[in-house]
C-alpha cells in the first residue's frame, strides 16, 4: 500500500523534524508513505493572496490519476482513532489508488482546493500549527495501522 503525505511549506522545529522522521519510519513498516513538500508563499500579507499563490500547485497535483486525496480541513469529518483506523482499513482495501493526505498553510485551503476535493477529515475540534498538525497526524496515522494490525500501542 502506498501513502501521500502532503504539505505546504518547509517543516521549520528541528523538534518536529525529529518526530516527523520517527513516526515516518514507523508508517513505513505498514505502507509506503511519502512526503511531499509544495513551496509556500513568503512574503504576502494577505490571506487571500496567500491562498490564491498556494493554490494551483496544489490543484495540478490532486488532478494527477491514481491518487484519492483528502484535506485535513476544520470542518471535515471528526473520528476516534478507532473510527480513524476503520476508516482508513476501509479505503485501503476497496481502492488500488494512493491516499493522499493533504495539509494546508497557514491559512488552510482556498475553496477552489475543498470544492474539488470532496473528502475533508479533521482530527480536532480545536485549532493546532499547520506546522504541528504533520506531527500529530502522522502519530494518529500510526496509531491507526496498529489498531489495523492489532499491535499493542492504543489504549481504550
Amino acid at each position: 500500500m502506498e501513502l501521500e503525505i502532503w504539505w505546504i511549506g518547509k517543516t521549520a522545529e528541528s523538534y518536529l523534524h525529529q518526530g516527523i522522521s520517527v513516526y515516518l519510519k514507523k508508517i513505513n513498516h505498514f505502507a509506503n508513505a511519502n512526503i511531499r513538500e509544495f513551496k509556500e508563499a513568503k512574503g504576502l500579507k494577505n490571506i487571500k493572496s496567500i491562498k490564491q499563490f498556494e493554490t494551483p500547485a496544489l490543484l495540478k497535483a490532486i488532478q494527477v490519476p491514481g491518487i484519492i486525496p483528502i484535506l485535513l480541513d476544520e470542518n471535515g469529518q471528526n473520528f476516534s482513532s478507532l473510527e480513524f483506523a476503520d476508516w482508513l482499513s476501509k479505503n485501503t482495501q476497496t481502492s488500488n489508488r494512493k491516499l493522499c493526505f493533504i495539509i494546508g498553510g497557514a491559512y488552510g485551503f482556498s475553496d477552489e482546493i475543498k470544492n474539488h476535493v470532496p473528502t475533508k477529515i479533521a482530527l480536532s475540534e480545536m485549532t493546532f500549527t499547520h506546522q504541528m498538525i504533520r506531527l500529530i497526524f502522522l502519530e494518529q496515522l500510526y496509531r491507526a495501522f496498529t489498531i489495523i494490525n492489532k499491535i499493542p500501542y492504543h489504549n481504550e
